[in-house]
């Protein structure tokens, strides 16, 4: 697939086959992830794949708004960085885990980011804790790693609507 094409088909998709994910495409779209620029090449950005599907649906709990995609979902893929490696590792993370989902269409995959980074595991109830200690009670996410988003990713066939048209606004020139 051209890169045009790629980008052009990434889009969030939220339902996903029951088909398992092979460990040799994974293996593949983390190959690339990994190649992903990051802050004076520290390399900050960690990866947990999870593809019990009982681990990935209880996952989907660690917010009551955002998450579902999770409970789908045959495979999910945890993104962190090492903050002693860099005060930069969200934007490090990040910028791994859009290649990261770049990488899942080009393999024939459909993704959905799932935010973690600050968020509560309820809404309404922001005091009632947030999603990253959700998943420490039962990931294995060290205390040293922060975790930017979750990537549900599996098989789909389902297609999501056209993105709108272009906005001029959105971009500005000075020549």
């Amino acid at each position: 697939m051209e890169f045009q094409q790629v980008v052009a088909a990434r889009r969030s998709v939220r339902k996903f086959s029951d088909r398992e994910v092979p460990h040799d495409v994974l293996r593949q779209v983390l190959a690339v992830a990994l190649q992903a620029p990051s802050s004076r090449n520290c390399r900050s950005t960690r990866f947990l794949v999870v593809r019990k599907p009982e681990i990935v649906h209880r996952m989907a709990g660690m917010r009551d708004y955002g998450a579902a995609p999770l409970a789908a979902a045959p495979a999910a893929i945890v993104v962190m960085g090492d903050r002693a490696a860099s005060d930069l590792w969200v934007d490090n993370a990040a910028i791994a885990a859009t290649m990261l989902q770049l990488a899942l269409v080009d393999a024939g995959l459909k993704s959905c980011w799932v935010h973690v980074n600050g968020r509560p595991c309820r809404k309404d109830a922001p005091e009632a804790g947030l999603a990253v200690d959700f998943l420490r009670e039962f990931l294995p996410l060290p205390d040293s790693f922060g975790v930017l988003c979750v990537i549900a990713l599996g098989y789909s066939d389902f297609e999501p609507k056209p993105l709108p048209e272009e906005s001029v606004d959105r971009v500005k020139w000075m020549e």
